[in-house]
């Protein structure tokens, strides 16, 4: 089965690398390029293609915006975002306006194709630099959201102290130790000690 695609990107140079790349493949035929949202809905709604590979930052109409009326307007046409962010934010809107893929342009030359591919066979892709900023914006959320008192309370209870314990060891009430293990619960969505431990030990607060 071949692979109808469109490509969208406002530098010129960057779509006659990929140009260059995909038409080797046998498998992918490039039907249409723009370089800025308008023309690439107006390409979508003429050419119907398989896929649509679309910067996020492109003038008139941003790649959310884009990625929006299309996977809105065409449901048979999947988008494949291909971006200079990996962090979050842009990745979770992306996906939100419909992307089933997401890579980056430092690693378009090693992941796109797979992108394209996986995409077309009804799956989701993620690049593996934009996964690792997930993952690591995930493991980093929750401990920012923590205070120095919290942390210290944190490390105490998965070292297996009593709340009076922890209270003497740090020179606070019994009362307060429990509103910080309440606290602390609340902010990393954990129910028991025992979740609280693995939690500790496994960001560093605790080396059990």
């Amino acid at each position: 089965m071949t692979i109808r695609l469109i490509l969208v990107d406002d530098h010129h140079l960057l779509r006659e690398v990929l140009r260059e790349k995909l038409a080797k493949e046998i498998d992918i035929d490039i039907v249409g390029e723009a370089a800025d949202g308008r023309t690439a809905l107006q390409l979508t709604a003429e050419l119907k293609p398989d896929i649509v590979v679309l910067d996020i930052s492109l003038p008139e109409m941003n790649g959310v915006e884009l990625a929006t009326h299309i996977t809105s307007k065409h449901n048979t046409v999947k988008v494949v975002a291909l971006s200079m962010h990996a962090d979050k934010r842009f990745v979770t809107e992306m996906f939100k306006a419909g992307a089933s893929g997401y890579v980056t342009k430092t690693a378009a030359a090693t992941e796109l194709l797979s992108a394209i591919r996986t995409v077309a066979a009804g799956k989701r892709y993620l690049g593996a630099e934009v996964a690792d900023a997930l993952v690591d914006g995930v493991q980093t959320d929750g401990q920012s959201q923590l205070g120095r008192r919290e942390r210290e309370v944190l490390g105490l209870l998965a070292e297996g102290l009593r709340t009076q314990d922890i209270a003497d060891r740090l020179h606070i009430s019994a009362g307060t130790v429990e509103v910080h293990r309440r606290n602390i619960m609340r902010k990393l969505d954990l129910h028991t000690v025992a979740e609280l431990t693995k939690y500790a030990v496994r960001e560093g607060i605790s080396s059990l």
